[in-house]
Order: structure tokens, then C-alpha cells, then sequence
């Protein structure tokens, strides 16, 4: 399973990048003297609020199946301690960041899982290069498979059966690959997805709003429900080689004992996602397409989506999607397509992170407008949605369009004091400094009142 490169959805605003320049804010930070990087402290997950009905619906989908839809024949999974060593070139921040997600995974899952250095260790992070990675699968931003133990012995088995996931009896020993040269967040967020495959469900369902297992990359970090996902995955009353229908026998007892809040709730089952819309989704946002491509594929999962009379997440995101196609070439167009996704998103509490991703790019319309007021307004609920699901990068891009807001409306005090406290999470969430201010020129950029000042 793994990670892909459906294009982040939060780093670009405008459609491309624009030259270096200064304002009366970004003048304060000379390109030597960022402030130290900041980085998350204890987690804030939500506890999951469905019913255990979907819940044991959805754990099925995601255990027997993999992300191709094909169907697995029995549940594999760890028996026992769960060891984990990291090896290759490993960046700082990745010890770090993993040993967080182990805490997590002891607390909240209930897990015996924990580092060591030996060789027999069940899980092996390696940590290379993404151009490593993409040599072997040049869709992926990282990934995990199983029965190896280092991208050389995966190159080696690449065409055997002894990795494939539907051949699997039991899981043993398994390898993670992960980038060393890409953002801190980006490195954290591959840990927590690609081990909650490891030692959990494989399978990524377009149809859960509060889930890492899900391929639009919405969340970042393991939520509650990935949490008791993991729980139920590992709960002593399941065993390897059980099939569906004996997993499905067992889960209502489990699911009551772990998350007795789901009992009473109403099931609100949502349709499956067919591989039409997915197809097009992948297009219209992965790698290797052509702007007509991806044109054309947003449309696809626009018309699907209102033909299917959906109204949830995925309606929405269908909007969204097609609105970060049009906005560097039809501003207006994209606006509204904006507009309806937030409409979408807004009929769910589940969906709060995913309306601050559409806040940065309403509020950066209104910048660009040189309505500062209004871009204050969009942004004011979203910061502290932003760092409650530990994702840096969105909450430093809107903290820096906040900047720019309070720009316009005549705040600069407030503007340069905020600029800074930004920047510690844009180096987390953006890694390299050349990187920090190619964002912080970006969002400067649409500011009308630098037009004339070098920031275009």
C-alpha cells in the first residue's frame, strides 16, 4: 500500500510560484535568520461519532479489501510485540515524530509496539531518497511491503508473489519506505499512514470524512476513528486466517465493548464510491496528466457526483478539486466552484479541517481582491482547526494569509508579529528555507498593495 502523489492541496494558491520579493511585513525577516522550527506538542484527536453499524461496515471494506477493489480472502495481521528499527538516512525530526506515533499507538490503540535496533525487528522504516522511491513506484510518495526488509531486497522481489498483500497468511516482517529529503511534515505524515497500514487495515475509502484511510489526503495524522479502527484490528478476539464472515460475526461485541458511544447512534451509511469517480479524481490531481487531462477528469468527477445525487464530503471535494484546476487560469470560475464545496462541507461536523482547506483558498480570493476584512472573517475559525489535526503547513499558510489580511486593513504591528510566529511552523510544514519563503512570497503576491513593490 502507499502514499500517493495526489498534489497537496494546500501549498499552492495562486498556480504558480512568483519571483522573491519584499513587503512592509516579510521586509522584518532576513533570509538568514528564520526562527527555530516548531513542532506539535500532545495530541488533540477527536473521538469517532458514528454508529458502530458504519463502523463495522467501513472495517470491513477497509480489511478485505486493497485499494485496487480486489477482494482479500482472510484478515493478516501481527501476533504479539510489534518491534520497530529505522535504518537508512534517516532526517532529524524522523526519530522524533516516530516515537510520538508509537506513544500514540500504545495509549490510544492499545498496542505493544516500540523501537529497537535488532535485524529480527517485524516492522523496518527506511528512510531514502523520494527519487529512490519513485525509480520503483513513481506514483508513490512512500509506501509499505511486506516479507522485505530494504528497497534492495524489494527491487529484488519486485515481481514475486511472496509481497503480495493477497497471498499474505500472516504478517511476519515488513518494510516501510519513506523520503529523507522531503518536508518534516511530509516525512510524519507517510509514518503515521503507512504504519497504520502495517499493522492495520490496508484498504483507503474515499467515503470516510475522518480518516488518514483515505486517498484525499485530507488528514494527516491518525484520528479517534483510525485509532479504534486499530483497536478492533488487533483485539485479542480476532486471529490471523479469519475471513469476513467471521470477523463479521465477532465485530458487533467488539465494537460495543470498545466504543460504547456508537451503540446509540443512528446509522447514516453513505454508497460506495465507484472506481469512475476515483479514477477521475486521480487524474484530475495525481501525477502525469496534461491540463486538458485533468480538466477534463474534474469535470468527469463533478458530473458523477451530482448524478449520483451524493451531498457529502465527496460532492464537496469534487468542487474543490475543480476549483484548484481553474484558479490559475479562470479566478471567478474557481471562486464558485469554492463556494459550492464549502457548501457541501458545511453540512457535516465531521468535515471542519477540510473547510479551513477551503477557507485558504476563499480567503486568498479575498486578498487578492484587497478585501482584507472579509479574508479575516474566512480565516478566524480555521487556525485552531489547523493545529488540533497537527497539519503545519496549512496552519502557517493561513496564519501568512491572515498577515496579508491584516495588512490591508492597516494592522502592520499585528501583521510582523504574526509573520514571524508563522514562520516556525512553515519550516515544519515546508521543510527547506528556500521553500519557507517561496510560500511566504507566494501568499504576499496577492496582495494588491504590493503589486508595485517587487512581491510578483
Amino acid at each position: 500500500m502507499k502514499r500517493s502523489l495526489i498534489l497537496c492541496l494546500v501549498v499552492a494558491l495562486t498556480g504558480c510560484t512568483p519571483l522573491p520579493g519584499k513587503n512592509p511585513a516579510s521586509a522584518a525577516v532576513e533570509p538568514d535568520a528564520l526562527p527555530p522550527m516548531v513542532t506539535f506538542a500532545s495530541p488533540r484527536p477527536s473521538p469517532p461519532s458514528g454508529s458502530n453499524t458504519d463502523i463495522a461496515r467501513d472495517f470491513l471494506d477497509l480489511s478485505f479489501r486493497l485499494e485496487s477493489g480486489r477482494d482479500l480472502p482472510i484478515l493478516t495481521r501481527f501476533e504479539g510485540p510489534i518491534r520497530v528499527r529505522v535504518t537508512g538516512a534517516p532526517p532529524p525530526t524522523l526519530r522524533g515524530d516516530l516515537d510520538r506515533l508509537l506513544l500514540r499507538l500504545r495509549d490510544e490503540a492499545g498496542l505493544d509496539i516500540a523501537t529497537t535496533s535488532s535485524s529480527t525487528a517485524e516492522i523496518t522504516i527506511q528512510a531514502v531518497s523520494r527519487r529512490n522511491i519513485q525509480r520503483v513506484l513513481p506514483t508513490a510518495a512512500c509506501f509499505v511491503v511486506p516479507n522485505v526488509t530494504s528497497l534492495t531486497e524489494y527491487r529484488r522481489l519486485q515481481r514475486s508473489n511472496s509481497i503480495t498483500w493477497s497471498r499474505l497468511q500472516r504478517r511476519k516482517h515488513l518494510a516501510i519506505f519513506v523520503p529523507n529529503d522531503v518536508s518534516p511534515q511530509e516525512i510524519r505524515d507517510c509514518l503515521h499512514e503507512e504504519l497504520a497500514q502495517a499493522i492495520g487495515p490496508l484498504n483507503d475509502l474515499y467515503r470516510l470524512p475522518d480518516s488518514v484511510f483515505n486517498d484525499d489526503n485530507m488528514h494527516t495524522v491518525l484520528t479517534g476513528y483510525d485509532m479504534l479502527l486499530l483497536r478492533t484490528y488487533n483485539h485479542p478476539s480476532l486471529r490471523n486466517g479469519m475471513t469476513r464472515d467471521e470477523v463479521t460475526a465477532r465485530l458487533p461485541a467488539i465494537l460495543a465493548s470498545l466504543n460504547p458511544e456508537g451503540e446509540g447512534r443512528a446509522s447514516r451509511p453513505l454508497q460506495e464510491t465507484p472506481r469512475a469517480w476515483i479514477h477521475a479524481i486521480e487524474t484530475a490531481l495525481g501525477p502525469g496528466a496534461s491540463e486538458t487531462e485533468r480538466m477534463q477528469a474534474g469535470k468527469e468527477a463533478v458530473r458523477i457526483a451530482t448524478e449520483l445525487g451524493w451531498t457529502d464530503h465527496r460532492r464537496a471535494f469534487s468542487h474543490f478539486a475543480m476549483g484548484r484546476l481553474l484558479r490559475g487560469t479562470d479566478p471567478d470560475a474557481a471562486q464558485l466552484e469554492i463556494l459550492r464545496a464549502d457548501r457541501f462541507y458545511a453540512k457535516s461536523p465531521q468535515t471542519k479541517l477540510h473547510r479551513a482547506y477551503v477557507a485558504s483558498q476563499l480567503a486568498a480570493h479575498a486578498i487578492a481582491q484587497g478585501n482584507g476584512a472579509e479574508a479575516l472573517n474566512l480565516l478566524r475559525p480555521h487556525l485552531d482547526t489547523a493545529a488540533r489535526h497537527e497539519n503545519a503547513a496549512l496552519l502557517a499558510t493561513l496564519m501568512l494569509l491572515r498577515v496579508e489580511a491584516l495588512e490591508l486593513v492597516g494592522r502592520r504591528t499585528e501583521a510582523e508579529a504574526l509573520l514571524l510566529d508563522s514562520l516556525g511552523w512553515a519550516r515544519y510544514g515546508f521543510g527547506e528555507d528556500w521553500a519557507v519563503f517561496a510560500k511566504m512570497h507566494e501568499i504576499s503576491a496577492l496582495n494588491p498593495q504590493h503589486k508595485n513593490t517587487g512581491g510578483s
